[in-house]
């Protein structure tokens, strides 16, 4: 799965177009190596989403097409979170 579709389905980030442009920007990594929008993510990849002064790093547990809401924060394991 591309991970711009799925920073939005696991809704770490609300919509598919701001995720692209973190990606774009250089705001999201994935095993410590800039991501592009395209770039497809796997289960027990490492990935790091930074906005401003916070940064949150977590593992990709799983990679599903559809995920209802509350079922997505199942989606991922927070390693770091941080203001």
């Amino acid at each position: 799965m591309r991970i711009d579709k799925y920073l939005k389905v696991s809704r770490v980030i609300k919509r598919r177009s701001v995720a692209q442009e973190a990606c774009d920007g250089g705001r999201i990594e994935i095993n410590g190596k800039p991501a592009k929008p395209s770039k497809d993510v796997k289960v027990g990849d490492k990935v790091t989403v930074s906005f401003g002064n916070r940064s949150m790093s977590f593992e990709v547990l799983s990679v599903d097409e559809h995920v209802l809401k509350q079922d997505a924060e199942n989606m991922y394991r927070i390693i770091t979170d941080e203001l």
